[in-house]
């Protein structure tokens, strides 16, 4: 072979990959990619999803307020001699923060928009929390009177109802959160809100009401009396979170979660008979409530499989 041919067949090997690269990176090459990315993308473009995990909770219990009202009648020898009243403004009582490892569970849904990265969606989740936070010698102070039925003359005096603790214990927590995200490849970010349903307890234990009679702090309602409300509150709460998918099918959700419920307020109330005091016998009644609203702090972490067609 001559020099000048095989000059050309060392120039023919050498340009044909160079045009097969210019031609790869022509018009052509930006549709190659985009399918290969779209084959690599392994986030559903909708589905159905549970997952079961756990959460990270700082709970802020805030300051209650407790108002104690009671009345009283004195008999002595089966006659009724005075009667009297003793109520006060409402007492604050400063709750502590509590932190909190709870199981959580969740059900949710999400759909792109179209053919992009934008998706909408919403979740169900519930954490059982069972969190008390305690007070312990709890005073309510009240200001009274009391009337004597012979002559008709009110006595004012000051009294104080003493609890030996209060608590209240935040039990379970609902939370529906309609959310907005972007999508990825391997997982989506997402930010939203929505409404909340909180399980609260509040426990009032060991009060007696006493009154200040001629100077001396005097047991008024004998033996100390338990006070318990329990119900359900509404709320509202906010999210942000990202999720990784492992495959199609299944996929780690972390979550930051702030919640708050909105004023809470039980009602109590009780009668007692008291026999033992210097004056004659004492019955009457021992009305209050206890208000207040609690806040939550939580980082979330779910294993979730998901039900969808295949991207």
């Amino acid at each position: 072979m001559r020099i000048p041919d095989l000059a050309i067949l060392l120039a023919f090997v050498i340009a044909t990959p160079l045009q097969a690269q210019t031609q790869s990176t022509s018009g052509t090459h930006p549709a190659k990619t985009e399918a290969t990315l779209e084959q690599a993308r392994i986030v559903p473009r909708s589905g159905f999803y549970v997952g079961l995990g756990g959460s990270f909770n700082s709970i802020d219990f805030g300051t209650q307020e407790v108002v104690a009202i009671g009345t009283s009648q004195v008999f002595q020898n089966g006659t009724l001699v005075s009667t009297g009243i003793a109520t006060g403004p409402a007492a604050p009582v400063d709750m502590s923060s509590e932190l909190h490892f709870a199981p959580s569970v969740q059900a949710g849904y999400f759909r792109h928009f179209g053919n992009g990265r934008w998706l909408w969606g919403a979740k169900l989740s519930y954490s059982y929390l069972d969190t008390p936070s305690t007070v312990e010698n709890v005073t309510v102070p009240q200001f009274g009177s009391f009337t004597a039925v012979a002559t008709n003359k009110t006595t004012p005096f000051i009294g104080v109802a003493v609890a030996r603790s209060y608590q209240t214990r935040l039990r379970h927590q609902l939370e529906l959160m309609p959310f907005i995200g972007h999508s990825f490849e391997k997982g989506f970010v997402y930010l939203g809100g929505g409404p909340t349903g909180s399980s609260t307890q509040t426990n009032i234990r060991s009060l007696v009401g006493f009154a200040d009679i001629n100077g001396v702090p005097t047991d008024i309602s004998g033996a100390p009396q338990d006070f318990t409300g329990s119900g359900w509150v509404v709320g509202g709460a906010g999210t942000v979170g990202g999720t990784y998918f492992f495959s199609h099918s299944w996929f780690i959700d972390i979550a930051y979660t702030y919640a708050r419920t909105t004023d809470q307020t039980f009602n109590y109330s009780s009668t007692y008979t008291h026999t033992q005091n210097p004056f004659g016998t004492t019955s009457g009644t021992l009305v209050g409530s206890s208000t207040g609203k609690v806040s939550t702090q939580g980082v979330t972490v779910t294993i979730n499989m998901a039900f969808h067609r295949r991207p």
